[in-house]
Formats: structure tokens, sequence, C-alpha cells
């Protein structure tokens, strides 16, 4: 498994190097956990690329999937000696108006390995910003946006991710002193009623258990080993857990 993810980390951080120095990352500004880990240096290693895009989505995974079928797996084989192939997505999620997808795979002696590239559009209030790593130019929303999609994210997607409770706990210091009146005007804009935020906090605390369990999977399973030893010598996805859930109630408690 660790090997794995260590491979997984490789090959993220090498395809949005080539998209972000490349035509096809003009206007596409990184975010998610990738983002965290490239720019933030988090210690959660992530297991797909996410991005925000305000022009039209499926003309933008259009002109990845192109790219990564004649110049980025090439690349990754030239470098890292992986076979792989690119292909737009098929299947329910590729008929999202919300999200539009590019999936890659790789594979050599045994590993393979998927690289999931989600092009998406989330509520942001400031303009976006650019980072570097190493001379990469990456376009990114601001950190404050960010965050605030993982706040967002936690209550709109259909089925909760607990790696969202888990950055939440990481980079909650990106917050702003306004975010939770930025994000109602964000949870207004998305037409996200009260209802739905009060129940998955309720979900949160009824079912504590479930979900630390889920968290401490997180932490057991994506975090790097000294990271995870020392969250887990604090109370583990408990402890995660019941942080979250504090800021979550502290943001969202004037809706």
């Amino acid at each position: 498994m660790e090997r794995q993810l260590q491979e997984t980390d490789k090959l993220l951080r090498l395809v949005a190097t080539l998209i972000a120095r490349n035509k096809p990352g003009v206007n596409l500004r990184l975010i998610g956990g990738l983002r965290y880990r490239l720019l933030d240096n988090s210690q959660r290693l992530s297991t797909d690329i996410d991005y925000h895009c305000e022009s039209p989505l499926e003309a933008k995974q259009k002109e990845v999937l192109e790219f990564c079928q004649r110049v980025a797996v090439r690349e990754v084989k030239r470098l890292l000696g992986y076979e792989g192939r690119a292909s737009a997505r098929t299947g329910p999620d590729a008929d999202s108006p919300s999200a539009k997808f590019v999936d890659l795979r790789f594979w050599k002696h045994g590993i393979a390995v998927e690289v999931p590239v989600e092009i998406t559009n989330i509520a942001r209030l400031d303009p976006p910003t650019v980072r570097t790593v190493e001379g990469t130019v990456y376009s990114t929303p601001s950190d404050a946006d960010v965050i605030e999609g993982k706040v967002l994210a936690v209550f709109n997607r259909p089925f909760l991710q607990h790696r969202d409770l888990v950055d939440l706990f990481l980079f909650e210091s990106q917050l702003v002193p306004d975010s939770a009146a930025r994000l109602k005007r964000k949870f207004d804009s998305l037409q996200l009623r009260p209802e739905p935020v009060f129940k998955r906090l309720r979900d949160l605390e009824t079912h504590s258990d479930y979900h630390a369990k889920s968290i401490q999977k997180v932490i057991d399973q994506q975090m790097e080993p000294a990271a995870a030893a020392q969250i887990n010598a604090g109370g583990g996805g408990t402890m995660v857990l019941m942080r979250a859930v504090a800021v979550l109630q502290r943001l969202c408690g004037s809706l």
C-alpha cells in the first residue's frame, strides 16, 4: 500500500506539472488535496487531480484529454517508465453538468495506478492567484476560497468524503475572520439551504463512531507515516472529527 501511494504521488505530481507548463493549464486553477500537497506541503497524499475552471467544462475536458493522450502519456513513459493511456470518463459521472473527468491509467512491473483528473467549478469570491514550485507556475484560487471549498464539499457532496474533514483539520488556519459570512454568500449562490447543512452536522455527531473510523482510515492510508503517528498520539480519527465538527459549527451557526 505504501509503495502504491508513493507511486501515485509521483505520477500525480508529474501530470499536474505537465498540465501547468503547457497550454491546457491556462485558466485551470489547481484545487483539492493535490493543491495542498504541491503548494502547501500537505502531509496527506492525494489520489486525484482537481481543477477549478470558469470556461466551458466540456471544452476544457477535451483540451486536457487531447494533451494527455498526445503529450502526458508519452512524457510519463519517458521519465518514469510507465505505459499509459488517457480517456474521457464514461458512465453516470460523465453526465454531470458540474464536473468533467479525464481518467489516466499507468502500469509497469505489476504496478497499476489510476490518475483521475476532475474539472469543476467552485464558488469563489477572490481573484485567482499564482504560486510557484521549482520554477513551475500554478494558478489556484485564494487560500480562503480553497479551504471554504472544503467546507462546502462536506455539505454539498451527495456522499461525504472523509478526506475533506482531514484537510479541514490540516488547513483550518487558512480560514479568514469573515469566512462564516463568505460561506453564507456561497451557500446562497449554490442554493444550499440550512436544512441539509444542519442535517449533515447532526449526522456527524449522531454517528460519530462511524465517521471517526472513516477518518482514521484516511489517516492510516493517506498520511505520511510520521504525521499519522503524531495525529494518532493526539487522539486519531476521533480528535480530528471533533476538531472539524467544531469548526463547521462555528462557521455555520449563523445560517
